[in-house]
């Protein structure tokens, strides 16, 4: 196992989302924004026509913001969205022609040298949403956890999206992670490695010290998740409740970073995909990936070092060695991540002290 260094990269997170309900001052405050989201939804269609043509970004915002949004920062928010979204489905192999959106909403961007949001304004528990030169007024709605948060995040910039839902208003704020961890930092002092093995219906976990040696195996099952019909939002509770008790339960048990396997590392390589259909297919793998983000965000959350590793293999070399190791094949999956993780690390930081040394 130890024939190579494997490649890692620590894993970051520059914003984190906080979900809130809006509440309108009155009902042409509601019907203006039901409005403003349904133009946005179009001018994200108009983005993804002009970028099919080959509109270059500048000619084009300008023209949706002509012909639709008459705000630049909408509509450069709506350009870069229908540029996510083109991306989306050439790599996942769908026809771009084929794209409509369902859902009313809009997006706004943070300029890049300014604090604050520029269309979408958070004054203490009043938002203020731009609409065609007017101010549309709502009162938030949050749980008191996250209000010392968004009261803090009206001091730096922050991006917003709009939603209209079943008649309701949601605002989602990304805030800097930075100003998350300012109010709930935690900090782990163990000396011992996590490896996880994500999948739709378990997650595995394996504790190892630094010389490899297994010091405890813990499996979260739930494999009603992927009955026929269940509902897709109790899936994804179920999963992040199981991830979140077993990253609660490695912090209490001495574990200081925490090794995930690089999904992205697995469907690209160079740029482009690779010719594994094993590998693609587990990368496009929705519930994965929907796992490997919202646990890198918990574990930084929890104080834990974080680090994504390349995983090619892995599945391969855990099946050989299950049985020697007395686990399963995807704790056996776990335990290769995490050791390869420990050797990555152990390798860097000799490497650096070794030139540390050097220069001096």
């Amino acid at each position: 196992m130890a024939r190579k260094t494997r490649k890692i990269r620590r894993a970051e997170v520059n914003y984190i989302t906080i979900k809130t309900k809006l509440e309108p001052v009155g009902q042409e405050d509601y019907l203006k924004l039901a409005l403003l989201t349904e133009k946005f939804k179009r001018a994200v269609e108009l983005a993804i026509r002009l970028q099919l043509r080959g509109i270059k970004k500048s000619e084009g915002v300008r023209e949706v913001s002509r012909l639709i949004l008459n705000n630049w920062w909408y509509s450069d928010s709506a350009w870069d969205y229908a540029k996510m979204l083109l991306k989306g489905a050439k790599q996942n192999g769908g026809n771009p022609r084929h794209i409509h959106l369902k859902s009313k909403f809009l997006i706004s961007k943070p300029k890049e040298n300014e604090k604050g949001n520029r269309n979408v304004r958070i004054e203490g528990l009043k938002v203020r949403i731009r609409s065609n030169g007017e101010w549309l007024n709502f009162k938030m709605k949050t749980t008191e956890k996250f209000l010392p948060v968004l009261l803090d995040a009206q001091k730096f910039k922050y991006g917003a999206q709009v939603v209209l839902r079943n008649g309701k208003v949601y605002l989602h704020v990304q805030v800097p992670f930075e100003v998350y961890l300012g109010r709930y930092r935690r900090t782990t002092n163990g000396r011992l490695y996590a490896g996880f093995d994500l999948n739709s219906d378990r997650v595995n976990m394996v504790i190892l010290d630094g010389d490899g040696i297994i010091r405890d195996v813990r499996v979260k099952h739930f494999p009603e998740v992927n009955s026929p019909g269940f509902p897709r939002k109790k899936a994804r509770d179920l999963r992040l409740n199981a991830l979140a008790r077993l990253l609660d339960y490695v912090f209490y048990h001495g574990v200081r970073v925490v090794f995930f396997e690089d999904l992205g590392r697995i469907k690209r390589k160079n740029g482009k995909a690779t010719s594994s259909r094993r590998g693609n297919r587990k990368a496009s793998n929705f519930a994965k990936k929907e796992l490997l983000e919202h646990g890198v965000v918990m574990a930084l959350k929890r104080g834990f070092n974080v680090y994504l590793v390349n995983p090619a293999g892995s599945s391969k070399l855990g099946r050989e060695i299950a049985q020697w190791l007395g686990l399963d094949v995807h704790s056996a999956s776990a335990f290769v991540v995490g050791w390869w993780g420990v050797i990555s690390l152990k390798t860097h930081e000799h490497s650096r002290k070794k030139n540390s040394s050097g220069r001096q």
